[in-house]
């Protein structure tokens, strides 16, 4: 069931949604020079990767990202950035597609819901002071929350093209992956990415948690889920795409921010190498062992939620199961063209 299981996000993982700030301004855009998405042009923002085989996993902070296995992937485009607000928009202005967040729940399906309860919704961070220490009380599914009003009814996107799409379901940014012939990365890609070709280092840009006094990603500051002290910059929320420093492979954002979504289906621990290199595991391998009998996908990267007093999952090897019909305000994603060599002639 969509909504009520977009908890399994996992509460673990989620963080809170609250206002941004940076001094007594919100944050600006922070990449000039933002490529909108062009069919005719499929590899338009995108940078080129060489594959190889690299570790994936590590000796796991957490039981499901290990033990580390060596993986080969081949040549491939991946977005620069997380795919923007102005992207999507494109996208769905050349097609009309309807993102799950904004479709009511089929009734064919969800034969128990009243029509009430089956009104287009998504996932949202309601605040945790009135909810004490329930984590599942911090979230709320309000009725008009979407891509367009990340923060329910009365919010909206203008002026943030350059902030990264969320409320975006698998399903939704496979639809936007496809329309650009691309696909979404699989787990092992994704990781790949990542790292930056730093092969087994514990963050995307070493082993040093905070090797510089410039703050690397947009991550939650402060004890978690009380305050974020913003002392990245932005305060419990999304940051622009491209704010921070970009990775040795030239990606912005691949550490905190939103959370991504890979085409992989999530099981605790990595499957053996050679069922990585093929794509991950089936749908019939996925469990997520909060809700056994829901297949979801794998997500990566962490988000501007995660803290290292709760989460910690804004590593390379962290990973963490999404339910591939529901969206949150922390949930968004980047594409892949994958490279292909033509046959040599007979």
């Amino acid at each position: 069931m969509r909504r009520p299981l977009a908890l399994g996000l996992g509460l673990t993982v989620l963080g809170a949604l609250g206002g941004c700030e940076r001094g007594a301004e919100a944050p600006k855009a922070c990449l000039a020079d933002l490529t909108l998405p062009d069919p005719a042009n499929p590899t338009a923002g995108m940078v080129r990767l060489t594959g190889g085989v690299f570790a994936m996993g590590a000796s796991p902070e957490h039981p499901e990202e290990g033990p580390p296995r060596k993986v080969r992937v081949g040549d491939f485009w991946i977005d620069q950035t997380e795919v923007t607000n102005a992207a999507f928009a494109r996208f769905v202005e050349a097609t009309g597609y309807v993102t799950q967040a904004e479709r009511p729940l089929p009734e064919a399906a969800y034969p128990g819901l009243s029509a009430e309860e089956r009104r287009p919704a998504s996932l949202v961070f309601v605040g945790a002071g009135a909810a004490g220490g329930n984590p599942a009380a911090w979230w709320r599914i309000i009725p008009g929350a979407d891509w367009r009003h990340p923060e329910g009814p009365g919010s909206s996107i203008t002026g943030k093209d350059s902030w990264p799409v969320v409320h975006i379901g698998w399903e939704d940014a496979q639809a936007y992956a496809q329309w650009l012939g691309r696909d979404l990365p699989t787990e092992a890609e994704w990781e790949y990415a990542a790292r930056g070709g730093l092969d087994g280092a514990r963050y995307a840009w070493g082993d040093d948690p905070a090797p510089e006094a410039t703050p690397l990603a947009n991550t939650w500051q402060g004890v978690f889920p009380v305050a974020d002290t913003g002392e990245d910059g932005h305060k419990a929320q999304p940051a622009p795409v491209g704010c921070f420093p970009a990775n040795g492979h030239g990606l912005y954002d691949i550490t905190g921010n939103v959370w991504e979504w890979t085409s992989d289906w999530y099981r605790p621990g990595l499957v053996p190498a050679s069922v990585l290199e093929q794509g991950g595991p089936s749908r019939a391998m996925s469990r997520d062992p909060d809700e056994p009998g829901q297949p979801k996908h794998v997500i990566k990267g962490g988000s501007f939620l995660c803290a290292d007093n709760f989460c910690f999952r804004y590593r390379p090897a962290a990973r963490a199961p999404g339910p591939h019909d529901s969206g949150a305000s922390h949930v968004g994603f980047r594409t892949v063209l994958r490279v292909t060599t033509a046959p040599e002639p007979g």
